[in-house]
């Protein structure tokens, strides 16, 4: 159906009152420098920090254009961040001071204790225990190849001439597989339901734990300057005991907790308060102990369970579908698919609460990842032969950990499956490059690796899939 001619007119001028208002943010004497240069004269910096997180959102969204091609979201946001990153090389440097803005660094670090919370919420330590041997045989070959293959091999073999540090922190980024971009991929092609699938998903939540805690033992190892087996066992032994601790005290405090403060008020802000706190409080003690706070933002996630927080207000759409209900007098079928709609999202409703925070912060920390990668490196060949050999490496590893499924399922399917490194990839890579371990080059060839697993392993997973 076409516009009709006023409709149009009014397009038009929109457009270009919008860019007349782009031309006056983004020209040399525009509202931008004039903010930059009053940060620079030491003024308020928070005024152009709005703007910077405004145009990240808008340029996360943008990116978005990319699942209309069977692509996760994450992807579009590292190559969004990657573009943005690289307009310097083209003159434009308006962008640039993001790079540097500590406060956008500090919601991008809020942003990943945010996201391995929402990991941790949707998994749980009962799934994990159900998922059964197979996971867990494929989610420690998984761990292990990798680790040993890139650490020891692979790493000195392209990169010789780094600290033993940097090589145990390059083998510890390719060691965790993205538990959401393989379920994203199944779901979509409709497998979600099927032996594989389930292999798949229960070892790269498996892979998680286990990577994060090779991060905590690797990162402290940084930290401390030291290898011996004495440090290396304390380091384990924290790891495992602030993982099983947590979690055993975290499940006899939360419903306490809930219970508690519903004492105080039952409303949702209540609600919202000890969900975000108790995740943000686990992520503290994880760093008193020496990890890094994202273990414990994903130990807390797989502590808190609906359950704890029956003693509060329900969602207001929930008690107004149940009004409804009651006032039609719905009843037989109807009323019982309805009742189990209503029992499904009072369920989901906590972790509404770390989705909200999630759209805000999480885009964040994927779009600065992708600035922060140096593109003018990858022109290199040896940094582009060090790329290409990580990548093959990584996708071989993980491949061949699929062996591990055990008889009677498809091995190479599950082996696919475990690819995609995603999110803790990414989140290793920046805590080594914030611990001095790596430098820009190494930083952007194993995004760049990052990126290429997310891309390759959803047409090769639906294309063997299908084979079936």
């Amino acid at each position: 159906m076409n516009r009709s001619p006023v409709k149009q007119r009014r397009g038009i001028y929109a457009f270009i009152l919008g860019g007349i208002l782009l031309a006056m943010l983004f020209s040399p004497s525009g509202l931008i420098a004039a903010d930059a240069a009053a940060v620079e004269a030491g003024h308020n910096l928070f005024p152009i920090t709005f703007l910077w997180i405004a145009v990240i959102l808008i340029a996360a969204k943008i990116s978005s254009l990319i699942e209309r091609v069977g692509q996760p979201a994450v992807l579009g946001e590292l190559i969004i961040g990657v573009v943005i990153g690289s307009l310097y090389l083209f003159g434009i440097d308006i962008f640039e001071p993001i790079k540097t803005n500590y406060i956008i660094h500090f919601l991008a670090e809020l942003g990943v204790v945010i996201l391995l919370f929402q990991i941790g919420m949707e998994s749980s330590v009962s799934s994990m225990m159900k998922v059964g041997v197979p996971s867990f045989l494929v989610a420690c070959v998984g761990v292990i190849l990798p680790m040993a293959a890139i650490t020891y091999a692979v790493g000195p073999l392209l990169v010789p001439g780094l600290k033993s540090t940097a090589y145990l922190f390059l083998g510890a980024t390719m060691t965790a597989t993205s538990v959401g971009i393989t379920a994203r991929v199944l779901k979509d092609i409709g497998k979600i339901d099927t032996s594989e699938a389930r292999i798949i998903i229960g070892a790269a939540v498996i892979d998680d734990v286990l990577g994060l805690i090779i991060l905590a033992v690797v990162a402290a190892i940084v930290v401390q300057g030291s290898i011996e087996l004495y440090t290396l066992s304390i380091i384990i032994l924290k790891a495992v005991l602030f993982l099983g601790g947590g979690i055993l005290i975290g499940t006899w405090l939360a419903p306490r907790l809930g219970s508690f403060f519903s004492k105080i008020q039952t409303g949702v802000g209540m609600k919202f308060a000890i969900v975000i706190a108790f995740g943000l409080v686990f992520a503290y003690i994880a760093s008193l102990m020496g990890l890094a706070p994202i273990v414990g933002a994903f130990t807390a996630g797989l502590i808190l369970k609906p359950v704890h927080f029956d003693n509060f207000d329900s969602p207001v759409f929930i008690n107004d579908l149940k009004g409804a209900i009651k006032e039609e007098n719905v009843s037989g079928r109807l009323a019982q698919k309805l009742d189990q709609v209503i029992e499904t999202h009072s369920h989901k409703h906590i972790e509404v609460f770390t989705e909200h925070l999630g759209h805000f912060m999480v885009p964040i920390f994927f779009v600065l990842t992708g600035m922060q990668v140096k593109v003018a490196t990858l022109m290199d060949p040896k940094v582009v032969l060090m790329a290409g050999g990580i990548l093959i490496a990584a996708m071989l590893t993980k491949v061949a950990a699929g062996v591990a499924a055990g008889k009677g399922q498809r091995k190479l399917v599950v082996g696919i499956g475990m690819i995609p490194r995603g999110e803790v990839g990414l989140i290793f890579a920046n805590m080594g490059k914030g611990l001095g371990v790596m430098d820009d080059t190494l930083f952007s060839a194993i995004v760049v690796v990052v990126m290429l697993t997310t891309l390759v392993t959803p047409p090769i997973l639906s294309g063997v899939f299908k084979d079936k």
